[in-house]
């Protein structure tokens, strides 16, 4: 590296450490989602995301008052075997354990000269025990947040535990049915794709024809009409939340798909019209006016010029189409509500009315952002250049 070099890094390195500092800060909650996410319920209960590597709650209790003659798997003394579960058992309970410790042990305090810990590291310790005997199996990581999300279980367990041993429940069948259950993610996927799917195509293939028209077909009134689309973008959907559902009432779309379907392609059409205007109308005149010249028909070439060139705003208008569809809760409640509930909806549906369930929210959240992951990684190249169309000329 020569001199000048190492002064135009060194110029740009303030930049770099602010640009890595940002992203630490962005990326540093979900990092705490993702992590909660496949962690025990117990655990996220008990500790935080960041000490999911850390020694098992109590571990340091144990080796600091018992180990030295315990030993550290607990069978050191074989009339006294902490790893025996039958033993552990008398001792689930802090004020029972430090009754233990408090007695006597061949004329001698039990803890010799150790300090007797006292009842917040007694109940520590207890729960080590368990863990140590077996009482407890506790993996570090687990996959049953996300199942229980999936299945929309509800219990002190978890479905697979329940499962195994044979818990009846009127909603729960321990097959693939309980992919469907109501009240689970798996069903509100479903209903999500239903929702997205159409209400991205729609918008995109409706601004498509209209963005061809205001870019290439003269017709009277062509600029007052955009100028009005402009203007409609600052509208308000939550205007016509009501005007809409007395409509939709009055010719029974209410809780249907096809009329949030209308509702998402009507109030995302102004802004594709929009962007997909932008980035039509700055392609090269002279590549429509040779086609027209060569007898080329308006459809030829909208089919094949207009299209394939703006295939960046498309992609683009997809993303924004796609991330506003799927993360909406407002219109999804308005117009299917419980009936046919979304995966924002059933979020919320997780937690109990007494608090209980909180832990799957983290498994669900990453659940409801897979799909639109995949989408924005699928689009990203396009992204850019969709967000910079008709910005330049030439």
């Amino acid at each position: 590296m020569n001199l000048e070099h190492f002064k135009r890094w060194l110029g740009n390195l303030p930049v770099h450490v602010v640009l890595l500092g940002l992203c630490f800060i962005w990326l540093l909650p979900t990092l705490g989602l993702l992590v909660t996410s496949f962690r025990p319920f117990q655990d996220v209960n008990e500790t935080g995301w960041w000490q999911v590597l850390d020694p098992p709650r109590g571990a340091r209790e144990y080796q600091q008052f018992c180990a030295a003659c315990h030993g550290g798997r607990g069978d050191a003394i074989p009339n006294a075997d902490l790893s025996n579960p039958d033993l552990v058992q008398r001792y689930r309970r802090s004020f029972t354990l430090m009754a233990a410790l408090t007695q006597e042990f061949n004329g001698q305090p039990h803890m010799g000269e150790v300090p007797l810990p006292n009842e917040n590291q007694a109940a520590l310790i207890a729960t080590y025990l368990r863990r140590l005997s077996g009482l407890e199996v506790r993996p570090r990581f687990t996959l049953d947040n996300y199942i229980d999300a999936i299945v929309g279980y509800r219990g002190t367990r978890n479905y697979r535990t329940d499962c195994a041993e044979g818990v009846q429940s009127v909603d729960l069948f321990c097959d693939w049915r309980d992919l469907g259950n109501p009240r689970g993610m798996g069903r509100a996927l479903i209903n999500s794709l239903i929702v997205t799917i159409p209400a991205t195509i729609f918008p995109i293939l409706v601004a498509a024809f209209a963005a061809y028209a205001f870019s290439w077909m003269e017709f009277p009134g062509r600029q007052w009409l955009f100028a009005l689309l402009v203007g409609v973008q600052i509208v308000p959907l939550q205007m016509a939340l009501i005007p809409v559902s007395r409509l939709y009432a009055q010719v029974g779309l209410n809780g249907t798909f096809p009329g949030i379907w209308m509702f998402h392609t009507g109030f995302g059409l102004p802004y594709a019209i929009f962007l997909t205007r932008n980035f039509m109308g700055s392609l090269p005149r002279e590549l429509f006016e040779s086609a027209f010249l060569e007898g080329a028909s308006h459809w030829t070439a909208f089919t094949r010029l207009a299209i394939p060139l703006t295939v960046p705003a498309i992609a683009s208008l997809a993303i924004f189409q796609f991330l506003w569809v799927w993360n909406d809760l407002l219109v999804a409640l308005v117009f299917l509500g419980g009936t046919k509930p979304v995966l924002t909806y059933q979020i919320s549906n997780l937690v109990t009315s007494l608090g209980g369930g909180w832990h799957l929210l983290t498994a669900a959240a990453f659940i409801s952002m897979i799909l639109p992951m995949m989408v924005f990684f699928a689009f990203q190249r396009y992204f850019i250049r969709g967000l910079l169309a008709g910005s330049i000329k030439g």
